[in-house]
């Protein structure tokens, strides 16, 4: 069985990609809760559950709308961003604009005409708890997802950057096919196959083209909301998503610190997740011109790889390098 959405020509050609810091932040707390958690964020959930000991966020609003026994959740909560970068100023203001009649109709589709009190509450003053929700969505933003934002925000334009190059190799048909195994578009419709779904179902696609969202800390599915007001995501896991966590897990191999020194190995090691020369300096809190030179050794012997990303430059170690750091290789 399969959840279907029309998409023509025209709705094909007004898609387009955008990162969310929204979606990590809902994606963060739905990881915390328990939902379609994840093994390779455990690194991350280990110390957002040690900080949020050390100081509870209040949401109280939020939670009850996030976690619950029902299958899914209100819609709002998670905008189609308005642009390919936008900030979780601009996510919140979008969360904001949603209109009451769309709040009510999200939480009875969610929940039923018998409301539980925070939705019941929701739906009674929508704008002033609209504000409440984006008052404690932006505190757990700030608490969760700011500190690993540069590292997160380089694994999702690394990922959008390799679509794009897919795009333009094969098409939309191979761009869907790469995007997840369990996505397909042929025939003007793009087709979610699984075993979630005892029927097929049509999802009721908003205005324009598809807005596809990569997505680090959240489920290894694909997630399609089936009514939506704004325009329809597509929120998928993005490529390279586990390396994130699980760079520096181990210390590289004695061949690597041997030949390359302890640094260039560990720095060659954090990049098996993408990053930034500014991004690289912040998290392993040397200046930036140190990173350039070690970066530019690294790259002169095939270890790393660089690719354009808007005004930033984004590296990742190559095959070679991985090899090296695994002991499978004795030299570049």
């Amino acid at each position: 069985m399969a959840l279907a959405v029309d998409l023509g020509v025209a709705e094909l050609a007004a898609t387009r990609f955008a990162v969310s810091p929204l979606s990590e932040t809902v994606a963060a707390l739905q990881q915390l809760a328990g939902q379609d958690r994840q093994p390779v964020h455990r690194r991350w959930l280990r110390w957002a559950v040690a900080e949020l000991d050390r100081e509870p966020l209040d949401l109280s609003v939020t939670w009850p709308l996030l976690v619950s026994d029902r299958p899914g959740w209100p819609e709002f909560l998670v905008p189609a961003p308005s642009t390919a970068g936008a900030g979780i100023d601009d996510d919140l203001a979008a969360l904001r604009r949603t209109t009451a009649d769309q709040v009510r109709a999200s939480l009875r589709r969610v929940f039923g005409d018998a409301l539980p009190d925070a939705a019941a509450a929701l739906a009674a003053r929508p704008a002033a708890g609209l504000r409440t929700v984006a008052t404690e969505l932006r505190a757990a933003h700030d608490r969760l997802v700011a500190p690993h934002w540069p590292r997160l925000r380089a694994v999702l334009d690394a990922d959008i950057a390799h679509r794009a190059r897919r795009l333009a190799a094969g098409g939309a048909a191979g761009l869907f096919a790469d995007l997840h195994p369990d996505l397909r578009w042929s025939g003007g419709r793009l087709r979610l196959e699984g075993e979630r779904w005892r029927t097929d179902r049509t999802v009721n696609r908003g205005p324009g083209g598809l807005v596809l969202m990569p997505v680090v800390l959240g489920s290894a599915h694909v997630l399609i909301k089936k009514n939506t007001s704004t325009q329809t995501t597509v929120r998928y896991p993005a490529r390279g998503a586990g390396a994130l966590w699980t760079a520096g897990a181990k210390p590289p191999a004695d061949a690597a610190v041997r030949l390359l020194g302890r640094a260039r190995a560990e720095l060659l090691d954090v990049l098996r997740s993408p990053a930034s020369t500014t991004g690289l300096a912040r998290a392993l809190g040397v200046t930036p011109s140190a990173v350039s030179q070690h970066l530019r050794v690294l790259r002169e012997n095939g270890l790393v790889a660089g690719e354009r990303s808007g005004r930033a430059v984004l590296y990742s170690t190559t095959a070679l390098g991985s090899a090296l750091l695994d002991g499978s290789a004795a030299s570049p």
